[in-house]
């Protein structure tokens, strides 16, 4: 059952979603060669706490960090550790926030220092696709043009869309009905409306859509190891469209 939100709900999730915006951008600024992602999940800590929020990764499922920090051909789900970031390295980042019992979920990539032209190419298409993702995102259509329009522009790119992982609804818990993939038909699924509030995040590999998860039961890593980039908001559904929560 997709849950719909109140105003005052929505208003809540909203607030998360300006604490995790806001330590994602002090995040984003201590992206570094020689930073080691665990010195970056202990300030995204630091960062949400100080808010009032709580990182909602901790724990979740077992999960051992605050935040997710994936490398290069890391997917999503890295685990902070003492590994280095270098120069032309990508990094995901990916923060999920609890606030007063409700959540928002956000990611972006960034670049270390500088990097190539293809993992430049990469997370530009990555990041307009999740901007595409939300423009679809209107009341009266489907949840599946959401996933369609993301396919399509990333596919017409030259890059490929995950299929393992997908965006989720977002409210109460961190994972919500209905989910929401980043590929398929158009037209087809729920019907969106006003209340809807869904995390809707891109997964996008330079190569082959295929994954891998490693030892660890979370890193999950691209099948060619080739680079890939991930990019997600938490939106609400209202008359006029989509509110994006997670930005200052």
């Amino acid at each position: 059952m997709i849950v719909i939100r109140s105003d005052e709900e929505i208003e809540t999730i909203g607030k998360a979603g300006r604490i995790l915006a806001e330590t994602l951008e002090k995040l984003k600024s201590h992206v570094k060669a020689g930073v080691r992602t665990k010195e970056l999940d202990k300030i995204a800590r630091e960062e949400i706490i100080k808010r009032n929020g709580y990182p909602a990764f901790k724990g979740y499922k077992g999960f051992p960090g605050n935040i997710c920090t994936s490398i290069n051909e890391t997917v999503v789900h890295g685990i902070p550790s003492d590994k280095k970031l270098k120069n032309g390295d990508i990094i995901s980042i990916d923060v999920g926030v609890k606030f007063r019992d409700y959540f928002a979920d956000a990611a972006v990539t960034v670049g270390v220092g500088k990097i190539g032209d293809a993992a430049k190419k990469l997370l530009e298409v990555t990041e307009k696709a999740l901007y595409i993702g939300i423009e679809n995102a209107m009341p009266g259509r489907r949840l599946s043009d959401i996933s369609a329009s993301i396919q399509a522009f990333v596919e017409s790119n030259g890059f490929s869309v995950v299929r393992a992982f997908v965006g989720h609804g977002i409210g109460t818990t961190i994972h919500e009905e209905p989910e929401i993939p980043n590929f398929g038909k158009p037209g087809t699924g729920p019907r969106l409306e006003p209340g809807m509030v869904l995390a809707i995040e891109p997964m996008v590999n330079a190569g082959t859509f295929e994954v891998e998860i490693l030892e660890d039961g979370w890193t999950t890593v691209t099948k060619d190891r080739r680079l890939s980039a991930h990019f997600e908001h938490t939106i609400a559904i209202t008359i006029d469209g989509a509110e994006i929560l997670t930005q200052n």
